[in-house]
């Protein structure tokens, strides 16, 4: 027990919290004597007025409940469980707010002196006695947890608190007649105006109300129907309000980016044991159907995802690998920060991201359809992923990694989902991987016409390498790894990617030894074979890394992208613009969420900084590091017959990777281009006599070339991949 002061280190920093308080006392504890009743009938519709008379009901001490060895008195298995209990008040004006904490399993409704003053999970109003919750909802103190805050407003509570006699009424109902367990334990704090004492101390878990005034972030208010939880399927209705006006913004204000209803559940694995839980959610319709609509610039939709930042301390490592991979030319989720509020309370910075999914302005493949299952139709549209699995929504392959000859490896179903494809749709996706594989595992895998290159988009593996690698991400080929494939007809191959889950990565991790070494070495590809890892990877990458050609192009790809968007200036850049971005959110989500200076999620092997600036300067230092091992170690091979490129001839070429057209610019006369495929053969000359010239690839496959231009005065010569 504590008698809280004021955090004088936070408070300082104004206007992040409310100045007017002076310190925080408790008034009702849990383990206060409570009236009780059980619902095994209807209590009486005046039950939560004080003149109720309840000198027939039990009286015991909170918390109440069974089954999870947290109750203090222990009540029979029931739908409900109805509370009284009467507090006192000394003086009103000293108090600017009350906080109501409340751990509860179920639902529950809170009435002071008659009013309802808060609920949760529970429809009704009121309830009928005997009523069961919508979803299950599990305690959190017994768990070492903290209850959940509901901070009630003296401006609208105000009128209906009497100095002298309250009454604190609390129904708390179950969610079915077979539940195993029931909770109900509430505390009633004050937020005092001076320096006097007059209740009793706080608990040792308190932390006062975060008192939120305006943000240079956008804002999200989730209100979910009823103030129901939200939990891992299935989602649950609520309204969602997006302020962003492009300065400040106020959860009073307007909605500007969306206002409307929606459809939200808890998503993840590992990361639904954070406090911050991530969440799906789909915008609807008035009638609740999916409806698409655009947010900020991302293209319209209706599925959307809300990921977590408590791994993340510096809430740069999913923005910036998304940033990388968008840069190199392929989709990756479009993401703003933000800051979000469930049910009036401040749940911290969050990256408000697209969901992987087919579309025309995400995954770029064609929509398979329940009927397309013959022709060119049933050759693509697919999107795939090596993650964790079930026998329902996966397939095993038919070859072991090269690195690991005793594990499986499954490949599971994710757009279209496993339950709408049909049984032709299945076949053919699990026999293109087996022919694939069969190739890539043969004595001629790297013949450029017959081997694996038939089969993939070499440019999207070499630059979904690169992004893996300069993150050291440990989950990038064993978790979260997609693959998606084309129709025959837009070239029918195999493409790496997108990029996703990323908070495990740029850091040293307690992991195996790729992971944990501090000095920046170790290829994240090679998990396979020097970690023991479940799903197991495929050994797509340790193949490909067999080829020459493919080491060619991944080094010639990686010094190109270190000169541009992979330079240690441009990285750092990025990374310092989001710490400016959230400078002032982050004190706020550090408030909610403490965590600077401890190890969470990740266990890093570094010490941990104790500040937002420690954590920046930590991971931009840990780049440096991981870059400056790149350099030295990512393949340095020439395979091609053209001479060394010219360092003094300034030339320009763009977009780089490209499809159908390559631009070329100089600020002197060009007079010749020569083009040389990937094993060194010229099988372009073009006359230029200008200062640019657009060249056609239409007819060239994927593969990375060679370029070389001629000028007035001295040469240049440079690689360019072609992705199909």
């Amino acid at each position: 027990m504590k008698y809280l002061l004021p955090l004088l280190c936070l408070l300082l920093n104004l206007p992040l919290f409310a100045q007017s308080i002076d310190h925080w006392e408790t008034i009702v504890y849990e383990t206060d004597t409570w009236k009780y009743t059980t619902a095994n009938s209807a209590p009486g519709s005046d039950w939560n007025l004080p003149d109720f008379d309840d000198s027939q009901w039990p009286s015991g001490p909170g918390g109440f409940g069974y089954g999870d060895n947290d109750d203090n008195t222990v009540i029979m298995i029931t739908p409900a469980v109805f509370l009284r209990t009467t507090f006192s008040i000394v003086e009103l004006s000293k108090i600017e707010q009350l906080l109501l904490g409340m751990d509860y399993d179920d639902g529950f409704v809170a009435y002071i002196n008659g009013r309802e003053v808060a609920r949760a999970n529970i429809t009704g109003s009121p309830p009928a006695y005997n009523q069961y919750t919508p979803t299950d909802r599990e305690a959190t103190m017994y768990r070492t947890g903290r209850p959940t805050d509901f901070v009630l407003s003296m401006d609208t509570l105000g009128p209906y608190l009497n100095e002298g006699a309250n009454l604190l009424a609390i129904e708390v109902h179950n969610v079915s007649s077979g539940s195993s367990d029931l909770t109900a334990r509430a505390f009633l704090s004050a937020g005092i105006t001076d320096g006097s004492f007059t209740y009793r101390e706080t608990p040792d878990w308190f932390v006062p109300p975060l008192s939120f005034e305006s943000s240079n972030l956008p804002i999200v208010l989730i209100d979910t129907e009823n103030g129901a939880d939200i939990v891992d399927e299935p989602k649950v209705s609520a309204r969602m309000r997006i302020m962003d006006n492009g300065t400040f913004n106020r959860k009073s204000d307007t909605p500007q980016i969306y206002d409307g209803p929606i459809g939200i559940e808890i998503r993840g694995r590992f990361s639904q044991t954070f406090p911050q839980k991530s969440y799906g959610l789909e915008t609807r319709d008035a009638q609740g159907d999916n409806n698409n609509v655009p947010l900020w610039d991302m293209p319209e939709e209706n599925d959307w995802i809300l990921l977590t930042n408590y791994n993340d301390k510096a809430f740069s490592r999913n923005a910036l690998a998304f940033h990388i991979f968008q840069q190199m030319g392929h989709y990756a989720p479009r993401f703003k920060h933000c800051e979000v509020f469930i049910n009036d309370q401040y749940r911290g910075v969050y990256l408000f991201t697209e969901k992987l999914k087919r579309d025309k302005n995400r995954i770029p493949v064609a929509k398979l359809d329940a009927d397309d299952i013959s022709g060119d139709k049933l050759t693509g549209g697919y999107i795939f992923k090596i993650d964790y699995y079930n026998a329902e929504d996966s397939w095993q392959g038919n070859y072991h990694p090269v690195d690991n000859p005793w594990a499986d490896v499954h490949f599971v179903y994710h757009d279209p989902k496993p339950e709408e494809l049909q049984p032709e749709q299945k076949q053919y996706i699990q026999s293109y991987i087996n022919t694939f594989e069969s190739v890539l595992y043969g004595d001629d895998f790297a013949d450029p016409t017959t081997g694996y290159a038939n089969y993939l988009d070499v440019g999207s593996f070499i630059d979904y390498f690169i992004v893996s690698e300069i993150s050291r991400n440990v989950d990038a080929y064993k978790k979260s790894r997609f693959f998606f494939k084309h129709r025959n007809r837009d070239g029918g191959l195999i493409h790496s990617g997108p990029v996703w889950d990323f908070d495990w990565s740029f850091k040293n991790l307690a992991d195996c030894s790729i992971f944990r070494a501090t000095d920046g070495s170790g290829w994240a590809y090679q998990v396979n074979g020097a970690c023991s890892v479940s799903p197991s990877p495929a050994g797509w990458m340790v193949r490909l890394m067999q080829d020459e050609r493919f080491q060619e192009q991944l080094g010639n790809r990686y010094r190109q992208l270190r000169e541009s968007y992979l330079s240690d200036a441009y990285l750092h850049h990025f990374i310092d613009s989001i710490a400016l971005l959230v400078d002032t959110a982050q004190q706020r989500h550090y408030y909610t969420y403490p965590t600077l200076g401890k190890n969470t999620g990740a266990p890093e092997v570094d010490a941990i900084p104790n500040t937002f600036p420690g954590e920046v300067t930590k991971l931009k230092d840990w780049l440096n590091l991981r870059l400056a091992w790149l350099d030295a170690n990512m393949p340095d091979i020439t395979t091609t017959d053209v001479s060394t490129p010219s360092t003094t001839a300034q030339v320009r070429i763009f977009p780089n990777p490209t499809r159908d057209l390559l631009y070329v610019e100089s600020g002197r006369i060009i007079q010749r281009i020569e083009l040389y495929s990937p094993s060194g053969e010229k099988i372009r000359d073009l006359p230029v006599s200008a200062y640019e010239k657009t060249v056609p690839l239409q007819t060239l496959p994927a593969g990375m070339y060679v370029i070389k231009v001629y000028l007035q005065e001295g040469n240049w010569q440079g690689r360019f991949l072609v992705s199909r």
